[in-house]
């Protein structure tokens, strides 16, 4: 019998999901001093002045009411607009695009709109902490394929296909991808979408970074052939337009997914803050130049630290996109949380540990680079430090 403590006030469901493993180590940091925090998943750029003026001028003419369910028409006409130029795909946006609060909502009511009781979900890891939960809280059985290093955290069609059973219901993916800043080009996620078809899947693809892509153009999955109508498009304003707080994303999906997603959106959250929704109206009209300094910004960071790593003695693949770098730690004999937990205690940096992302991240940490070179540069040489005590 199982020496788990269960509280009968609790679903059974709801007790079986793990906490946050990131979180324990913000919990650590919260409490110390002379933190530098490589392991915030946001930018370190504040909102765009314009952006923010806009939010404040719809609640100066007194737009506080509802929206409607699926957001304003504008702002999804404008999402229509902005993903059929920059990435090739086209929905309706009376039928097809729904706003939501932040992109994790999104794949929450997805996966609950498509799961039955013990449906199986194949989830690409290394991969970001909610996926798990959020296949398991939608009554699902989340099915891990593992990514390495040596690959470039690049997964293949051979990998996913040799995990689907009768019981596989659909595919997540997340390229650029939290936590490696692993990138996939049209020819690998073609391969991918055969299977797809062959195996009648859906596919989630959460594209959440895809304008944070820095060597090659982003291809989102909904674009490639016949894919469109199995692909739940997932992505938001958070990382890009740096607007984290402002908690917006939106899905894109075929008309009778998301009518489902609508339903599940409407009775949990209604809408999502009408205000925000203007500010990321002006973020889509006007927003593209501070995408693209905030983007160049990253880009120098993400070849400073990748090439800092190396110098120290950790190898470290080159993320393509995102803005996280994935060093191997394996060297130093620890486990992924050991090593972030003395990296922390003892030289007051804070990253996180990578087995907490699923198969395939242990042995390395997350680093977040969005965050000042001169942090950049004081983490470096501490993290230096720390190596040359335990190696």
């Amino acid at each position: 019998m199982s020496n788990v403590k269960t509280n009968s006030r609790l679903s059974h469901r709801v007790q079986q999901i793990k906490p946050s493993g990131i979180r324990r180590f913000f919990d650590l940091a919260s409490k110390m001093d002379n933190i530098i925090s490589l392991g915030v998943g946001e930018p370190d750029f504040v909102t765009p002045w314009n952006v923010r003026e806009a939010s404040i001028s719809s609640l100066e003419r007194g737009f506080t009411a509802y929206s409607a369910n699926a957001g304003i028409i504008e702002l999804r006409r404008e999402i229509s607009s902005y993903m059929t130029k920059r990435f090739s795909v086209q929905y309706d946006p009376e039928s097809e695009i729904l706003v939501t609060v932040g992109a994790s909502e999104a794949i929450d009511i997805g996966m609950r709109a498509i799961l039955n009781e013990g449906d199986e979900v194949i989830i690409v890891e290394p991969s970001f902490v909610s996926y798990v939960p959020l296949v398991q809280m939608a009554g699902g059985v989340p099915i891990s394929v593992g990514t390495n290093n040596e690959d470039n955290f690049k997964v293949s069609a051979k990998q996913i296909e040799a995990a689907i059973t009768d019981r596989t219901k659909a595919l997540m993916l997340c390229f650029p991808n939290n936590p490696t800043g692993a990138t996939m080009n049209r020819e690998e996620m073609l391969e991918i979408a055969l299977l797809a078809e062959k195996h009648d899947l859906l596919v989630f693809s959460d594209e959440i970074y895809a304008e944070l892509s820095y060597d090659e153009c982003h291809v989102s999955f909904a674009s490639l052939p016949n894919m469109k109508e199995r692909t739940i498009l997932i992505s938001g304003f958070s990382k890009s337009f740096a607007m984290t707080g402002w908690r917006l994303g939106f899905v894109l999906a075929p008309e009778d997914l998301l009518a489902a997603m609508l339903k599940l959106h409407q009775y949990s959250l209604m809408c999502a803050p009408t205000m925000a929704q203007y500010g990321a109206l002006e973020a889509l009209k006007s927003g593209m130049d501070d995408l693209e300094r905030m983007k160049q910004s990253y880009k120098q960071r993400r070849n400073y630290v990748v090439k800092s790593f190396k110098e120290i003695g950790l190898s470290c693949h080159m993320p393509g996109g995102a803005f996280y770098a994935f060093p191997s730690i394996e060297k130093t004999g620890l486990t992924s949380e050991q090593f972030a937990e003395k990296l922390l205690l003892e030289e007051r940096v804070a990253v996180v540990p990578g087995h907490v992302f699923g198969a395939g991240g242990e042995g390395h940490i997350r680093c977040s680079y969005a965050t000042s070179m001169d942090n950049l540069e004081q983490s470096v040489e501490r993290m230096e430090r720390l190596l040359k005590k335990i190696t």
